[in-house]
């Protein structure tokens, strides 16, 4: 008796995750642009003076991935954090955040629930954050719940102590107004704000630069950790390639407004491929 061959084994295939952010078409430009400029696709047009800041950026971010973005300085990487951020009003494009759809699409209401609720931003510095410096670290850690709807002072106020310790904050300093905060607690205090309600989207805007080397390796040794438990989507903007290389699974690479390259972390910054990566790379290793 001869025995019919066995079908062909099918493995089932496992689809990705949604993803937390998706981001497509994302143009934003500084003047009034002319048919010159739009046509030839530069950065800058000689012609109207117009400035592309972000040009065109599409990429995905998943659940608990970090990306990092980098570039040299006016390369367009904070521009469009700050787009993200809904600090900007893109020219085009779209930005959609889980299953909230686009957005740039939502009433103003709707975007500020969005920022209350899902998104929170860690600034290169307290200032650009919106600290207050005659609050305490407690208040303005206790600022992001109240905005997104607390009302109860003793919940509230244990919150804000919990993440604060957790963020190498002694408690003793808790009520303490932060312009008696060294710039490494003022960051810590940062952390602190935009973890203590976990976001779907976090924005880490150059949050090392300007600390001392040691306070440095403190403060990233606490985003490392903190990423690990990050469930929803991250994305990382910096200069310092070490700092991309600890933090970014992936890292997208900007130039005149336009991503010129992308890939895994340790691919892109360890075997370039464009011209200008290779470039950028080089220079830090200088």
């Amino acid at each position: 008796m001869t025995l019919a061959p066995a079908p062909p084994r099918v493995e089932p295939r496992l689809a990705p995750p949604p993803a937390v952010l998706a981001v497509s078409g994302l143009r934003k430009r500084y003047g009034p642009g002319c048919p010159d400029c739009v046509s030839a696709g530069e950065a800058r047009c000689e012609r109207c003076g117009t400035v592309h800041a972000v040009r065109g950026a599409t990429f995905e971010v998943g659940p608990g991935e970090v990306l990092g973005i980098v570039g040299e300085s006016g390369s367009g990487k904070t521009t469009l954090l700050r787009c993200l951020r809904l600090e900007l009003a893109p020219d085009a494009g779209a930005i959609a955040l889980d299953d909230r759809g686009d957005l740039l699409g939502l009433t103003a209401e709707a975007r500020r629930a969005a920022l209350d609720d899902a998104i929170a931003m860690v600034h290169q510095d307290d200032v650009a954050a919106g600290l207050h410096p005659q609050l305490s670290a407690g208040a303005n850690v206790a600022e992001r719940l109240l905005a997104a709807g607390a009302r109860e002072f003793a919940p509230v106020r244990s919150d804000a102590g919990r993440i604060l310790s957790r963020m190498e904050v002694a408690s003793e300093r808790h009520d303490d107004p932060l312009l008696t905060y060294s710039g490494g607690m003022r960051q810590r205090t940062q952390l602190a704000r935009a973890l203590v309600r976990p976001p779907r989207l976090l924005l880490l805007d150059e949050p090392t630069t300007g600390l001392d080397p040691s306070v440095q390796a403190t403060v990233l040794s606490l985003i490392s950790d903190v990423l690990d438990e990050v469930e929803g989507g991250t994305v990382l903007v910096s200069h310092d390639f070490d700092v991309v290389r600890l933090l970014a699974d992936r890292v997208l690479v900007m130039r005149g407004g336009a991503v010129i390259e992308e890939g895994l972390t340790d691919a892109v910054l360890e075997d370039p491929r464009h011209p200008y990566t290779r470039l950028l790379v080089a220079s830090r290793l200088r």
